[in-house]
């Protein structure tokens, strides 16, 4: 039996979500016939505004209301710390653990070759930049323990150590199991990812 066509269509737009199938897809489109219109109407604003309201901090390119981040506006954080990490929700975990006072670097992304996910596909100029206009002491790497961030890890801290011998480059310890995402972690492995990490 086929559904009426507005069902269908709803069903193959959830199944275009990340690790989301078929009948996946259908279940959520089921579940949502179960809401009241004014809970449907809520959800669509929220999905129609989500592109219409955010932007991107100019300093650490992370998805905010505003031009800037609670983070880079606040003065009390270390400057000569900066965290490099893959994308926001790795910004989050790592700034919930409450043991970083740096600032952030968002890639948008780890090198990937099988994707097509080069230097020039990430903010990696944006970075250099960054590091030649202040006075950074320590650049943490904040990636994934698995083979997209060992090689995006690799490939910065030659990249770094070559433009800016001055600058310590560090990583996460390996508190986090490898082939881990970072924004799945609990905080105490954060914390001690963060106290423990190693120089590159």
């Amino acid at each position: 039996m086929k559904y009426p066509k507005s069902i269908e269509n709803l069903i193959k737009l959830f199944s275009t979500l990340p690790s989301v199938g078929p009948k996946t897809a259908e279940r959520y489109v089921f579940y949502l016939l179960k809401k009241s219109p004014e809970e449907l109407r809520d959800f669509g604003k929220a999905l129609a505004l989500l592109k219409s309201e955010i932007s991107i901090c100019k300093n650490c390119l992370a998805l905010v209301e505003k031009n800037s981040c609670p983070v880079c506006s606040d003065p009390r954080r270390d400057s000569s710390l900066l965290c490099v990490v893959a994308d926001n929700r790795d910004m989050a975990a790592i700034d919930s653990t409450r043991n970083y006072n740096g600032y952030y670097h968002i890639l948008n992304g780890e090198l990937n070759a099988i994707e097509g996910i080069r230097p020039e596909d990430l903010h990696i100029k944006a970075l250099i930049e960054k590091l030649r206009g202040k006075k950074i002491k320590e650049v943490i790497l904040g990636l994934n323990p698995n083979l997209d961030g060992e090689t995006t890890a690799m490939y910065l801290t030659k990249l770094i150590k070559s433009a800016f011998p001055g600058i310590k480059v560090t990583r996460l310890a390996r508190g986090l199991p490898m082939g881990a995402d970072i924004e799945y972690a609990d905080e105490l492995t954060l914390s001690n990812s963060l106290k423990y990490r190693s120089e590159m």
